[in-house]
């Protein structure tokens, strides 16, 4: 029978869009993989990996020198199922971010390395690593970045915000509260010592997913904050915030955290380095603050500013702890600083006084079995295997503002790449962030399994308008 063209014309037609429902129906019900971020325990460095929606993967920085943390990167990376680098970005070339990167690329190949350019400090904390890293991006690929300049990930908009010194001042699409910045009103630039030049030229990222935006800008200081963001913030709110330079009180400062106004921080800092209660202060007075999940106790923080035990990956150990707060306060040593690896001078805490108090200022709930953190200050321990004889030296630098009943915490603010040591700890629990296509993200603390999920947020109140 002779069906006729335009009945066989019709019949295709129709199959065609049956098989175009069936194809949609089958993407509607299979799950997007989301964006996978592991933020590792190098104890006062940084080190982390992305696994993008589309398998691309992605480092940040490699953590001190020696194996220590190389090996720990790498069980992270198995856990992960990563075998190679796509994209390996160093944000700046102290010891504690570049440290371990040539052990590291024996084992996972890299792709493109990506990097500000040529170091800008004359003294190399690791030495020899120009050279030595010329050498590897020469038989790879390589990128020297600056603000504006966007990293081809499927999926994912990657865009590098500072760079060499410098900051974005193109407003970038999307961004609440993006503008004219009420926050620098009465601000000045800050004048803190910034624990070397190469802090200053820290690569940062602006990465956005759906609604999610993570904003990670290596250890940039106070005063770059300040470019970024005022008199105009071409960058608006983020989600998630990784705090600059391990949490350290000569960035993270007040008026830079209310301008991004972001819900959750998390802080790649050590027990002796970073977290400091300046940044405490300036989340809880900022609008839409959430939480802050810590990769270490900070002994600087204390009880009263460290979050709950539940977003603490390391640093736990209830008898430690138990010691620590019963123990008395030390003698008062004034704030430490002023070397060149160390940060900004402490200012002397008052022993046994709790810290200035910013209103309407919830404190942290104690942590449900050991309900106080350690205020004394430890003594300076090893540096880790292979790193150089100046980083134990460096860990008696820069102090912040003294912790409760720990006057002048001398080695919580050490800024500038070295300092922050303790004694090797098994295992090392990490940070992991999980970001679905619509924007909600999934935090994980890996040594409890304690989770919590964040949904999109379009707008927020209190952010610069």
């Amino acid at each position: 029978m002779d069906l006729g063209e335009d009945h066989v014309k019709r019949i295709s037609i129709a199959f065609a869009a049956a098989a175009a429902l069936v194809v949609s129906a089958f993407a509607q019900t299979t799950p997007t993989k989301p964006l996978e971020i592991y933020v590792v325990d190098v104890e006062g460095g940084k080190a982390d990996i992305w696994v993008t929606p589309a398998g691309q993967t992605l480092m940040i920085d490699a953590g001190n020198p020696g194996t220590r943390d190389v090996d720990r990167i790498m069980e992270v990376a198995t856990a992960a199922g990563v075998t190679k680098l796509d994209y390996l970005i160093s944000t700046h070339y102290h010891v504690d971010h570049v440290g371990g990167l040539q052990e590291l690329v024996k084992r996972l190949p890299v792709g493109t390395f990506v990097d500000h350019g040529p170091t800008a400090e004359e003294r190399e904390q690791v030495a020899g690593f120009q050279a030595a890293y010329a050498e590897l991006y020469g038989k790879a690929k390589h990128l020297v970045v600056k603000p504006g300049d966007r990293l081809p990930l499927t999926g994912v908009d990657w865009r590098i915000v500072t760079a060499d010194g410098q900051a974005q001042k193109a407003t970038i699409p999307g961004g609440i509260g993006a503008g004219p910045n009420p926050n620098c009103a009465g601000v000045t630039r800050s004048t803190l010592g910034n624990g070397g030049e190469e802090n200053a030229r820290s690569v940062g990222s602006l990465v956005t997913i759906g609604a999610f935006r993570l904003l990670d800008m290596g250890d940039l200081t106070g005063e770059k904050e300040f470019d970024l963001v005022c008199p105009n913030n071409p960058i608006g709110t983020v989600d998630l915030f990784r705090a600059s330079n391990h949490g350290t009180n000569n960035a993270n400062l007040a008026f830079f955290l209310h301008s991004i106004a972001p819900r959750v921080v998390l802080v790649q800092n050590a027990a002796g380095k970073g977290a400091s209660v300046n940044m405490f202060q300036g989340l809880q007075s900022s609008p839409g603050f959430q939480d802050a999940w810590l990769l270490h106790w900070g002994n600087a923080a204390g009880a009263e500013w460290n979050p709950p035990g539940a977003f603490i990956a390391n640093g736990m150990d209830a008898a430690t702890i138990a010691a620590a707060i019963t123990a008395p306060p030390p003698a008062p040593r004034g704030g430490g600083g002023g070397r060149a690896g160390g940060g900004v001078p402490g200012a002397p805490g008052a022993a046994g006084a709790p810290p200035s108090v910013v209103p309407g200022v919830i404190t942290a709930p104690a942590v449900p079995a050991a309900p106080a953190a350690p205020t004394a200050t430890p003594e300076p321990s090893a540096p880790p295997a292979g790193a150089p004889a100046a980083a134990a030296a460096g860990q008696a630098g820069g102090g912040q503002a003294g912790a409760p009943g720990a006057p002048g915490a001398a080695r919580g603010g050490g800024g500038g790449g070295r300092g922050g040591g303790q004694p090797p700890h098994t295992p090392a629990y990490w940070v992991k962030i999980s970001v679905q296509a619509n924007g909600t993200y999934t935090v994980t603390n890996t040594r409890n399994n304690f989770s919590k999920t964040y949904t999109p947020v379009m707008a927020k109140t209190g952010a610069a308008k």
